[in-house]
């Protein structure tokens, strides 16, 4: 028990460094939590740019790959220490959760990627509105510049980049818009489709496993696209839509419904020519541990809700935008 013991702390001192025990007010709720005790000291130390600086040096692959065995563990004690010690730093509301008692859950991860009720997160029925594709908080949202995003004040980066490098891929996106969304580690953390689309094709990108909370995006160039990712196109009545489900540190895994590969030390390209449809609303996957969520859409075809800007709350299901018509 004590090597177990041992990798549990150890994994929480990076849980310091990766930005999941800083506190973010968002709306008047807290997206973050404060470490233990014995943990305070460090995390105040690490609040500075050396935490940033840390994450370049730190072996990133090898301490996810520990959280992901950690977090898989169903043994009782270790998994139900887990979640109480997630439980004492998060706000989590079980009354939501199909299964209510957090114990219940056979693994960290399980409960992790809890599933909702229903009909607490309703989709938006209008024709051409855009759904939330996931709980979080918007990081940054707006329109492409002809190939480039906007990731934080003074950090940019491009289409290609982010899409696997083919220019053909980012073409019909330049001049577009884009919504980038942040899932803190307390929000739901399934990914669900913005609006209704075939799937064209899934790319698996591997990269580095940087931390995506807000004080890393201002702090390290080009993260979004040189984080592992997994790029989803679809095709939808008013264009060409992008959900990218970015991966972070400690981040186990992303899973997709129609199991996409998303393990690879190579880039995985995934052709589906349109034969698996989802609707707006429906689960498309899940990450175990918090990360970033990307939606893009074509020139002139996404309008955003004028009530959103960088900091605001949104919750899955709620309508973001609107898409026009051809």
């Amino acid at each position: 028990m004590k090597p177990i013991l041992f990798f549990v702390t150890l994994i929480l001192a990076t849980l310091c460094i990766a930005g999941f025990t800083s506190e973010k007010i968002v709306d008047g709720n807290k997206s973050g939590y404060n470490a233990p005790l014995f943990l305070q000291g460090f995390t105040e130390t690490m609040r500075k740019p050396s935490r940033v600086t840390l994450q370049y040096i730190l072996p990133q692959r090898a301490l996810s790959n520990l959280a992901g065995w950690l977090a898989n563990s169903e043994r009782p004690w270790l998994k139900n220490y887990l979640i109480r010690y997630f439980l004492n730093r998060f706000t989590v509301d079980m009354s939501e959760a199909i299964v209510a008692n957090p114990y219940d859950y056979p693994s960290f991860n399980a409960f992790f990627t809890r599933q909702l009720k229903p009909e607490r997160r309703p989709i938006v029925q209008g024709a051409t509105q855009i759904a939330s594709p996931a709980d979080g908080f918007i990081s940054q949202i707006g329109s492409i510049q002809e190939d480039t995003l906007l990731q934080a004040k003074g950090f940019h980066f491009t289409l290609v980049d982010l899409l696997g490098g083919s220019e053909k891929r980012a073409a019909p996106f330049k001049n577009g818009a884009f919504a980038t969304i942040y899932l803190a580690p307390k929000d739901y953390h399934r990914v669900h489709m913005p609006f209704t689309g075939k799937l064209r094709e899934s790319i698996f990108i591997p990269g580095k496993l940087f931390s995506v909370d807000p004080q890393t995006t201002t702090g390290i160039p080009n993260l979004f696209a040189r984080n592992e990712r997994l790029v989803c196109i679809f095709d939808t009545s008013e264009g060409p839509m992008a959900v990218i489900m970015v991966g972070a540190m400690l981040v186990g895994s992303m899973e997709t419904v129609w199991h996409a590969k998303t393990q690879s030390t190579e880039m995985i390209r995934e052709s589906y020519a349109g034969s698996l449809q989802l609707s707006r609303g429906a689960e498309m996957g899940y990450f175990k541990m918090g990360s970033t969520v990307i939606i893009l859409f074509g020139k002139d075809k996404a309008t955003w809700a004028e009530t959103l800007h960088p900091d605001s709350s949104v919750r899955m299901g709620e309508e973001i935008g609107t898409l026009s018509h051809p």
